[in-house]
């Protein structure tokens, strides 16, 4: 039989417990003075750990100022059994948690510090907190006496079931896992599809990734249609490209003059335009002897994909001014009219090229 309840066996209770709380403050102070020195510093992997210990650290405390006060009070042995699994199970809990966002956050930091490798990229954070916490659900099941043997049985039984049923699901899911592994695609470069879709890639998560067009829409495309599209990165191996302007002139020109104008418009872009290379060297190939013009070639250096369109908006427009400025003419289409007999002849309309177009290399 227990032996009754004494004001000695309440007191050393109360003690317990306030040691308990007494503890779980002072730890939580500390740590709050740790978590101050812990954001001076470069790695940010020390914040997410002492975070977590400011969660963890003060509830261990309670708990055990709690099992101490069980341990000292005359407890029947079916009341004790269930306060030490109560306990337990409450430990392994705030655990289980404090672990999942310890270790979410440390991968979510590797990642950060891999060239932007998923600044914004939930998907491994995301199935390392799901894991984290499945196996601490296991934990707390194994903890309360169930055989988690059958479970897992019908978990994989189950989940053969399930992935049949959801096999698009995890094509998309295996494909983002792919793309982000083999680094072909990051959160910020600048890609293009096939299907015409481009943008500046946003996040991509379990299912899809989200691009954002340079005129702000988002278009969200499923993981596994973008590692089965042909797609250009424009960021990678090397942000830095080169753009090419078709631009043409007349065969009365001189072509030296023009070619040394023609530099020195670049060079003036290069340096006084943002977004340009300033250590780009200009250059310029003659290629066609076009039905009205010579045609050349200008290749212009831009810091990244986006910078194109304003390079060549003051490209265009500088090198307009200083050819009328130098007396440099760009002849227009022409259309020839024969007047034979009488009858009006008209022959077929030569095929003049525009005055000046770019693309991308």
């Amino acid at each position: 039989m227990n032996r009754a309840l004494t004001l000695d066996d309440l007191v050393l209770a109360g003690i317990s417990v306030a040691a308990g709380l007494l503890l779980a403050f002072l730890s939580r102070t500390l740590l709050r003075w740790l978590a101050k020195h812990a954001k001076r510093t470069k790695w940010s992997g020390d914040d997410v750990i002492v975070d977590a210990l400011r969660s963890v650290v003060p509830w261990a405390a309670i708990a055990g100022g709690a099992a101490a006060a069980a341990a000292v009070l005359p407890l029947t042995r079916t009341v004790q059994h269930h306060t030490d699994q109560f306990l337990e199970v409450w430990l392994i809990l705030v655990v289980t948690l404090s672990a999942a966002r310890v270790i979410s956050g440390l991968v979510h930091t590797v990642t950060q510090s891999r060239s932007g490798v998923a600044g914004s990229a939930t998907i491994f954070v995301n199935i390392t907190r799901v894991l984290v916490l499945a196996i601490g659900f296991l934990v707390v099941l194994q903890t309360l006496g169930i055989s988690i043997a059958p479970l897992l049985t019908a978990l994989g039984v189950g989940g053969l079931a399930v992935a049949l049923a959801l096999q698009d699901t995890l094509a998309n899911l295996f494909a983002g896992i792919h793309i982000l592994a083999s680094k072909t695609v990051q959160p910020g470069d600048y890609i293009r599809l096939s299907s015409g879709e481009e943008g500046y890639v946003v996040d991509i998560n379990w299912r899809q990734t989200t691009v954002r067009q340079l005129s702000n829409n988002l278009v969200v495309i499923p993981n596994g249609q973008l590692a089965k599209a042909n797609m250009t990165n424009y960021t990678h191996p090397e942000q830095r490209l080169t753009i090419l302007v078709q631009v043409g002139v007349g065969y009365d020109a001189d072509l030296e003059h023009v070619e040394r104008v023609t530099a020195e418009v670049v060079a003036e872009v290069m340096r006084e335009v943002e977004g340009a290379v300033p250590d780009h060297e200009p250059a310029i190939r003659f290629h066609t002897f076009g039905d009205s013009r010579i045609g050349f070639t200008v290749i212009l250096g831009v810091g990244e994909f986006s910078d194109q369109y304003r390079i060549k908006h003051e490209f265009i427009k500088r090198l307009h001014r200083r050819y009328r400025a130098e007396g440099i003419s760009v002849p227009a289409p022409t259309r020839t009219v024969s007047l034979q007999q009488g009858a009006v002849v008209i022959p077929q309309q030569r095929s003049g090229e525009d005055m000046v177009s770019g693309g991308v290399e």
